[in-house]
């Protein structure tokens, strides 16, 4: 069967809303792994990967000359990682933390006062500006903020702590923002950016930002963290599920400090946020990227869809738009059963020159649809000889990996089509990785100072993928391509 035909077979009669994100990127990426769909045949995988984590060796480079770091900067300590997130309690993923996480969203759902918009003056007409009700009606904090069905103009919602924003469902309550709404302005915001917000929650509705209120060539986004959808940042305790962005001018998504911090490897962000789940949010046309994350800790994304971006936030033919990316200075980040279509890279975890890589990343389940890079992993500008290696960029886990089809892509013009790239990354685990395409030979890529990598248990459809060992690599290990049956 080729490749094209199973996928078609798969999900024949059936829609994403019809079945919901989560039965539908499980049934793609099942339908190449069936052990993926049970969950003795999930924890089997992810503890063979994990066991050949523990395997694998990395060393740190040596001790440079003392960095700068401040009020707004520290060092990045790392070191230790988080266990193997585990399926025995059908049907959540477990993760370290997540104990904590719903006992503060218990808190949220007990002590909060529950409101309805409407009441404080929203009409939703998609013409009446709700922006001044919605914020009435949040006051400050300590609200369940019901938001009924309709459309309701926003200019910018800024969210307190101890707050929850519930709509009546993705395909019955809208927020779009206004036409003359400022580009700077995000969708939906926490509103003490640095003495930061605490549990809150944003569920049931479609956001729409509209880029396309700004006529093109003109750039989606305005520079820093402006412009996104939904950005936390320097938030403790969040949930934001069952929600659909679309046309965001930066970020669909975008969990964050409120300051980036570049002052090097080494050095990270303070004004962190911390324990943030994003659950069940499909995203699509954005400037930059669907979901991402920067500077913040132990974050679980699940069930996602990020599709389709603009890249307006980027030169034409230079944009780096990924569906899922965990960037500069993250730590402790979980990926599951995510899927990604006609990105840059479907999942890229990474960071610039100037900043800490991503850190203990682990990615169980991805679907990736013809996107350029179905999975690149790097720490730009600590790749080749004569840069300074990378002291972050370490631990990666993948299990169950999907790559259909990469492609070349006009968001970004001269980048080759790659099934998977690593680049500079230490102490990487991929198992069950399946490549399917019917009329290219697609490639995986471990280079440019990559080190301690083991890839296990490879298969394909259709073209037989090629396999790219570059010269500046260490303990490379990679298993025989078997055809997929």
């Amino acid at each position: 069967m080729r490749a094209s035909e199973m996928v078609q077979k798969t999900m024949r009669g059936n829609r994403v809303k019809k079945m919901g994100l989560k039965v539908r990127n499980q049934m793609l990426i099942s339908a190449f792994f069936p052990k993926y769909k049970e969950a003795v045949g999930l924890d089997e995988g992810i503890a063979e990967t994990e066991r050949r984590f523990q395997e694998l060796e990395y060393h740190l480079p040596e001790q440079r000359s003392a960095k700068k770091w401040g009020i707004l900067t520290k060092r990045n300590v790392a070191g230790t990682f988080s266990r193997a997130a585990a399926i025995k309690k059908r049907p959540l993923l477990e993760v370290d933390w997540q104990p904590l996480l719903f006992a503060e969203l218990g808190w949220l759902k007990d002590e909060t006062a529950a409101v309805s918009v409407l009441d404080f003056g929203a009409v939703p007409d998609g013409v009446t500006d709700a922006t001044g009700a919605f914020e009435r009606a949040m006051g400050n904090g300590g609200r369940s903020v019901s938001i009924p069905e309709g459309e309701f103009l926003i200019s910018g919602l800024r969210i307190p702590s101890n707050t929850e924003l519930i709509g009546a469902g993705t395909d019955r309550t809208f927020l779009k923002m206004k036409e003359d709404a400022p580009k700077f302005r995000q969708g939906i915001r926490n509103r003490n950016l640095f003495r930061g917000n605490k549990r809150i929650r944003l569920e049931g509705f479609t956001l729409d930002w509209d880029a396309d209120r700004f006529p093109k060539p003109e750039r989606s986004a305005s520079g820093g963290i402006a412009s996104s959808g939904i950005t936390l940042a320097n938030v403790k305790f969040a949930l934001v599920r069952d929600v659909r962005v679309l046309r965001p001018g930066l970020h669909g998504i975008d969990v964050t400090s409120a300051y980036y911090s570049y002052k090097g490897d080494g050095t990270t962000s303070r004004l962190r946020s911390r324990y943030v789940w994003i659950d069940r949010v499909e995203t699509s046309g954005f400037g930059d990227d669907g979901i991402t994350t920067h500077h913040s800790d132990f974050i679980y994304i699940s069930h996602c869809y990020a599709h389709h971006p603009s890249g307006r936030a980027h030169a034409d033919g230079f944009s780096n738009s990924n569906g899922i990316e965990v960037d500069d200075g993250s730590r402790h980040v979980v990926l599951h059963n995510n899927a990604t279509e006609e990105c840059f890279g479907g999942v890229e975890v990474k960071a610039h020159q100037t900043s800490s890589a991503a850190y203990d990343t682990q990615i169980i389940g991805h679907y990736s649809k013809a996107d350029n890079r179905a999975y690149n992993f790097r720490h730009i500008g600590h790749h080749r000889e004569g840069d300074e290696f990378s002291g972050t960029a370490i631990g990666i886990r993948a299990t169950f990996l999907v790559a259909l089809s990469p492609k070349p892509t006009p968001l970004y013009q001269k980048s080759e089509p790659r099934a998977l790239v690593v680049s500079a990354y230490q102490k990487v685990s991929i198992s069950y990785f399946a490549v399917s395409d019917d009329l290219h030979s697609q490639v995986l890529a471990v280079q440019y100072r990559a080190s301690h990598v083991v890839i296990a248990h490879i298969f394909y459809l259709g073209k037989k993928p090629r396999i790219v060992l570059g010269k500046e690599t260490e303990d490379v290990r990679v298993s025989e391509i078997k055809q997929w049956s």
